[in-house]
């Protein structure tokens, strides 16, 4: 897995207290930024964040470039609707040397591992075998339609990959370019730093926060799942490690 920051708002938590600066003063555009020092700032992230008053939030976003990631993440992690997102495509994009994320419960199993990458390259096997009878059905249907026979093989390819990976597995990896707000990446957080999000998820998660606290410390200080700044909201499915999980973001 690979993250990194493409781009972010320049001095998101500067903007934010902006933004905060504005609902709580007389202070007008023109002059609103005059003042605010790294210490007022951050007093008025910590405000925000002790009144909930979140959507000052809004105003600073990060984009991340992911790979390494299966598609059984990108099917969870575009449930998180405040965002966006831009996905490598299976249509356009030749996946018969397509790489694969193994869970590691998998990996430790020696003979369940072998039972996967045999899976793995069985997919394969099928989805090259597919991407011929299809390439070879549509070139004679475009060129018995007229159509050059150069630009023809070039038409069939992709036509026939968008029918052929159908049979690719969902630890079939991907390629994401992704941008969300800062109140979304709290909501992110809260969810998939838990002990209970899928371990893929979370992984990704944890070093979204890593990435994001370099450049934003103040803002994501509280960051993660809730049990960092509060109580555990998981009830009777609470993985009983508060004080674990703790530690470990403090450190992070």
């Amino acid at each position: 897995m690979r993250v990194e920051i493409l781009s972010h708002t320049p001095e998101p938590e500067k903007l934010i207290a902006t933004a905060a600066k504005l609902c709580y003063s007389k202070t007008g555009i023109d002059g609103i930024m005059d003042g605010l020092t790294p210490e007022k700032t951050e007093r008025f992230i910590s405000m925000l964040a002790d009144m909930g008053h979140e959507s000052p939030f809004e105003h600073a976003y990060f984009t991340f470039g992911i790979e390494g990631v299966s598609r059984a993440v990108l099917a969870q992690l575009t449930r998180h609707r405040i965002a966006s997102y831009s996905v490598q495509s299976q249509r356009y994009v030749n996946k018969e040397s397509f790489e694969y994320i193994i869970p590691p419960e998998i990996e430790a199993i020696p003979e369940a591992k072998k039972e996967f990458l045999d899976a793995m390259e069985e997919d394969r096997r099928h989805y090259v075998r597919l991407a011929s009878l299809l390439k070879e059905r549509h070139i004679k249907r475009l060129t018995d339609g007229g159509m050059d026979a150069k630009e023809a093989e070039k038409a069939a390819e992709k036509q026939a990959f968008e029918d052929a990976r159908s049979v690719l597995p969902n630890a079939c990896d991907t390629k994401i370019v992704m941008t969300m707000n800062v109140r979304s990446l709290y909501n992110f957080f809260r969810l998939r730093c838990c002990m209970r999000a899928q371990w893929e998820i979370r992984a990704l998660a944890e070093e979204m926060l890593r990435k994001v606290r370099q450049i934003a410390p103040a803002l994501f200080r509280t960051a993660g799942p809730p049990c960092v700044s509060g109580p555990c909201t998981e009830g009777k499915m609470s993985c009983g490690k508060a004080h674990e999980m703790r530690e470990k973001y403090e450190k992070m």
